[in-house]
C-alpha cells in the first residue's frame, strides 16, 4: 500500500500533471466566458437578424402507436441550435486566438538593440580613427 501511495505522490507531483490540471481549470473558466459571449451577446443579435426564430421549437412528432403513453418527438431544432452554438463558439475562440497571436507577433517583431561591440572592435575603431587624422 505504501508503494502505491509513493507512486501516486510521484505521479501527481510531476509538472505535466499539474500543468494539465491548471489548464483544465482555466479552460473551464474560459468556457464560461465564451458561452456567455455567445449566448448573451452574439445569439441575441443573430435572433434579431433572423426575426426572432427559435430553432429549439422545431420538432417532428411521430405517429402514436397503441400502448404508448407519450408521443415520440424528434427535436431536430435543438440539434440545429447546438450546431449553431458550436459554430459560434468556434468562431469566437478562433477570433480570440487570432488576436492573441497578433499581439505576440508584434512583440516578437520589435527589433532588438544592436549588441555592444567588443573591446577589440572598439580599440580597432579608435586606431582607425587616429590613423585617418
Amino acid at each position: 500500500m505504501k508503494k502505491i501511495i509513493a507512486e501516486f505522490k510521484e505521479f501527481i507531483s510531476r509538472g505535466n500533471v499539474i500543468d494539465l490540471a491548471v489548464g483544465v481549470i482555466i479552460g473551464g473558466a474560459f468556457t464560461a466566458i465564451v458561452n456567455s459571449l455567445v449566448n448573451d451577446v452574439v445569439m441575441p443579435f443573430i435572433g434579431w437578424l433572423i426575426g426572432g426564430i427559435n430553432f429549439t421549437d422545431f420538432k417532428a412528432y411521430m405517429p402514436m402507436r397503441e400502448g404508448l403513453e407519450q408521443q415520440a418527438v424528434i427535436a431536430y431544432g435543438s440539434f440545429i441550435q447546438n450546431v449553431i452554438n458550436f459554430l459560434l463558439v468556434a468562431i469566437v475562440i478562433f477570433s480570440i486566438v487570432k488576436i492573441i497571436n497578433a499581439f505576440r507577433k508584434k512583440k516578437e517583431e520589435e527589433p532588438e538593440p544592436d549588441p555592444e561591440p567588443s573591446d577589440e572592435v572598439k580599440l580597432l575603431t579608435e586606431i582607425r580613427d587616429l590613423l585617418d587624422k
